[in-house]
C-alpha cells in the first residue's frame, strides 16, 4: 500500500536522523563539526561531553523504537509503536526547543509531529484491526 510506503518512508527518515543525532551527540560533540552545529565553544563542549553522550543514547534508543515500527510484522502493532515513539521523539524535541534552541522544534519535533498527525490518520482509513 501507498500509504504505509509513505509512513514507513516518514517514520524511517525520522529514526535515520535520530541515528545521526547520536553519532554527533557520542563522536563528534567536541570536534569541529559538532561545535558549528551545535553553536558552541570548545570548553562548553568539553564541560558538557558526558551529558552530550547520554543525550545520544537516548536519540539512539528513539531510532530504535522507530525502525522497530518500521519493521514490526502486524500493521496494528507497529502502529501503535509508531504512535508511542513519535510521541516521545515529539515531546523531547517541543522540551528541547523550550529549554536550549527553537531550532530543535523545526528539526525534531515538527518532523514527528507530522508524522504522527499522519499516522493517525492511517489508523483511521486503514483497518488495522484485522492483523
Amino acid at each position: 500500500m501507498v500509504l504505509l510506503r509513505l509512513i514507513n518512508s516518514l517514520i524511517a527518515i525520522i529514526a535515520i536522523q535520530h541515528i545521526l543525532f547520536l553519532v554527533l551527540e557520542m563522536f563528534f560533540w567536541t570536534k569541529p563539526i559538532g561545535l558549528k552545529i551545535f553553536r558552541q565553544s570548545l570548553e562548553k563542549a568539553r564541560a558538557s561531553k558526558a551529558l552530550a553522550a547520554n543525550q545520544g543514547l537516548y536519540n539512539g534508543f528513539l531510532a530504535a523504537g522507530l525502525f522497530w515500527s518500521v519493521l514490526h510484522p502486524s500493521m496494528f502493532t507497529a502502529n501503535e509503536l509508531q504512535i508511542f515513539f513519535l510521541t516521545c521523539v515529539f515531546v523531547a524535541g517541543v522540551f528541547g526547543a523550550l529549554t536550549v534552541s527553537r531550532r530543535i522544534f523545526w528539526i525534531q519535533a515538527l518532523p514527528a509531529l507530522i508524522g504522527l498527525i499522519i499516522v493517525i490518520l492511517a489508523k483511521f482509513i486503514l483497518d488495522f484491526s484485522a492483523d
